[in-house]
């Protein structure tokens, strides 16, 4: 007969992993009605985000920034190029870099978009001081694992 004990580490509730895959599931959950407005999808949408800071930024910085993979971004980033929201090219300087950059009608997208940081937020249930220190521990997990 085996200790439950030694089996503690397999319980569900024990695991931090679940929530947060769980609630990241939930919390893109909430953004799906107002993407669907844009005809976007949430990699889509924050692959935007990144574009409307940086203008202009190399796949592989982008990549890294959100967390993805080329597997993951190269279809995302065809996709918005299709939609006419970004170009892709290589740079003139170092033809092993492929830039990718906002369009004008990427740009004019943000406008429609600006509403959806606060639509979604008001389904999450944090005060503002409880969701910075969510938000810190969040990527003090992310750094810990570069």
């Amino acid at each position: 007969m085996s200790n439950n004990n030694e089996y503690m580490s397999l319980k569900l509730e024990n695991q931090l992993c679940f929530p947060l895959y769980a609630c990241s599931r939930e919390v893109v959950k909430q953004y799906r009605p107002f993407l669907d407005e844009l005809n976007l999808t949430y990699t889509q949408y924050i692959t935007l985000m990144v574009l409307w800071e940086e203008k202009q930024i190399c796949v592989k910085k982008l990549g890294e920034k959100l967390y993805l993979d080329s597997g993951t971004l190269t279809p995302v980033l065809k996709s918005l190029e299709t939609k006419g929201y970004v170009t892709r090219q290589r740079s003139k300087d170092d033809e092993r870099l492929l830039l990718v950059e906002i369009t004008e009608q990427g740009e004019k997208l943000r406008e429609l978009a600006k509403t959806v940081p606060t639509r979604v937020g008001c389904s999450i249930k944090l005060s503002s001081e409880e969701a910075m220190t969510l938000y810190n521990l969040l990527y003090k997990v992310l750094d810990g694992m570069k």
